[in-house]
């Protein structure tokens, strides 16, 4: 089973990495739970489609060095990976963006269900990230 969380998160990695929202999002079950790192919990396709918008209009993004961990049966899982970033667009309540690259270590949990995401908690030092594009 553990073989098969593993691949459901390699995927879901690749579609983002490719920017093919098609595919990330048929990796999700319906009512996905999608916390965001430091910020509210959203339920469901549609909330994480509109947060994907905004990130994907605000930013530009490549996740590397990607290290997998899942549970012997299948149902929990947790990415560590670095997040290879270019500040598109400014954000609400953040600095101004102005192209600024950054160099960011990320780690996501997973529960899955039926071969699919049915939560996904992301986590980075957002103080890093607004010290890295504050200095251009």
């Amino acid at each position: 089973m553990s073989q098969t969380a593993d691949a459901l998160i390699e995927s879901y990695y690749a579609a983002f990495n490719a920017g093919d929202m098609d595919k990330f999002f048929s990796l999700l079950t319906d009512d996905v739970i999608h916390d965001t790192n430091q910020g509210s919990r959203e339920i469901g396709k549609g909330p994480f489609k509109a947060f994907m918008v905004r990130m994907n209009t605000n930013y530009k993004e490549q996740l590397v060095e990607m290290v997998i961990m899942s549970t012997a049966d299948g149902t929990r899982a947790a990415a560590e990976f670095v997040v290879l970033g270019e500040y598109l667009v400014t954000d609400e309540g953040l600095p101004e963006a102005k192209g600024q690259k950054y160099r960011l270590p990320a780690g996501a949990f997973f529960d899955i269900r039926d071969g699919k995401v049915a939560r996904i908690t992301n986590y980075y030092n957002l103080e890093d990230w607004i010290k890295q594009v504050s200095q251009g």
